[in-house]
């Protein structure tokens, strides 16, 4: 890579990380001369990559007022897709970061191959990706399952076995002649959070996912941490109890063996609580606010068990801050303050203080805009 190359690959990193920048901006960030970023950003403006923002005031040391630099909304769209066991949700997403529409569909988890799969993630981008307009820059997967980020396979995917060995991206990138590129949807999710969404700006947190499966993504010093091929980020299945219950995965004691809305259900049902079946942490809430003592301790109980994971990622690598994102959110302030109060018992003491607990917006698109984040980190050369 030539050093004009290197500049202008942070001169993009930045804008994602941190822009809208003006040039002064970008050279006192990067420590080139402003006609290096000129010579930089100038072509892509020219081809349409980049926009110039209305000038800012300058304030009062005077001179000439700055011009934010973006990127165009009006660029090469992005398809990006949610792969779970049984449904896909698939979008088209501007460079901005905005969804421009969405489709969706479902086939069956448990069918014989995975051929329904790959034809219904066709179908859904063929929907909002209408030939006619511009082409696409590519299109991103995020997969609930361990992928080989490499090749562009799914490795597993315990709810949905037909998953399992699929070569997606070669697949979908044949019909469509597109690239195609996938990632574990947790990763995908940081990565959305990273740059779009509630942890913009931050160089180190952890994205969760909770629902009927348990995923992290781990953002440390501003890289999406992936392991060789694409193979970390199984955290879910980290050990926290030796002798704990038999997972999806065949192994036992697992942290979404009790973390996980199957869990909620299964103890819900236990302490004869109502709608046991169907049991969710919003449903769980409301019958705390009704004054049930049972769905007061089995909200403790949950909070506690999502915290012991939380508690083991913070005493490894210290991420600070935790977004949680899935059917968690919808347990609202109350369950939020007692996940944050079991993780505050559970850390050392530290200068740098207890660990920050968030929810995610209840609009949020964190994974769709995740994996069109991983189409620009591809073809734009981004640390993602």
């Amino acid at each position: 890579m030539t050093a004009n190359e290197a500049n202008r690959v942070r001169v993009l990193q930045l804008l994602y990380d941190v822009g809208p920048l003006s040039r002064a901006d970008l050279a006192k960030l990067t420590g080139v001369t402003r006609t290096t970023i000129g010579s930089i950003v100038q072509p892509m403006i020219d081809n349409g990559v980049l926009v110039e923002g209305a000038p800012r005031s300058s304030g009062a040391v005077g001179g000439k007022p700055a011009r934010p630099l973006w990127f165009s909304r009006d660029g090469q769209p992005i398809g990006a897709v949610h792969l779970m066991p049984g449904r896909v949700q698939a979008a088209a997403v501007s460079p901005v970061g905005e969804v421009l529409a969405t489709s969706s569909g479902v086939f069956r988890a448990e069918a014989a191959n995975g051929s329904a799969a790959v034809d219904l993630v066709v179908d859904c981008l063929r929907r909002v990706l209408p030939p006619g307009g511009r082409r696409p820059l590519g299109v991103g997967v995020a997969i609930g399952g361990m992928v080989d980020t490499d090749s562009g396979t799914i490795v597993e995917a315990s709810l949905a076995p037909a998953l399992s060995g699929l070569p997606l991206a070669p697949l979908v990138s044949r019909r469509l002649g597109l690239p195609v590129h996938i990632d574990h949807h947790p990763r995908a999710q940081a990565l959305g959070d990273r740059w779009f969404g509630q942890a913009r700006g931050v160089r180190s947190f952890a994205s969760l996912y909770l629902a009927d499966v348990l995923g992290v993504g781990l953002v440390l010093d501003g890289v999406v941490q992936r392991g060789r091929s694409g193979a970390g980020g199984e955290i879910g299945h980290s050990v926290v109890a030796l002798d704990g219950d038999v997972c999806n995965c065949g192994r036992r004691g697992c942290w979404e063996t009790v973390a996980t809305g199957r869990w909620l259900r299964r103890e819900a049902a236990r302490r004869g609580l109502p709608g046991a079946d169907g049991m969710t942490p919003g449903r769980l809430t409301a019958l705390v606010g009704e004054g049930r003592p049972a769905a007061g301790e089995l909200l403790d109980r949950y909070a506690r068990n999502i915290a012991v994971g939380i508690v083991n990622l913070q005493h490894a690598l210290a991420p600070g801050l935790f977004l949680l994102h899935g059917d968690v959110v919808a347990g609202g302030e109350a369950l939020r303050e007692a996940i944050e109060r079991h993780v505050t018992a559970g850390v050392l003491p530290h200068p740098g203080g207890p660990p920050d607990i968030r929810f995610a917006r209840d609009d949020d698109h964190a994974t769709l805009l995740g994996a069109a984040g991983i189409v620009l980190s591809q073809s734009l050369g981004l640390v993602h």
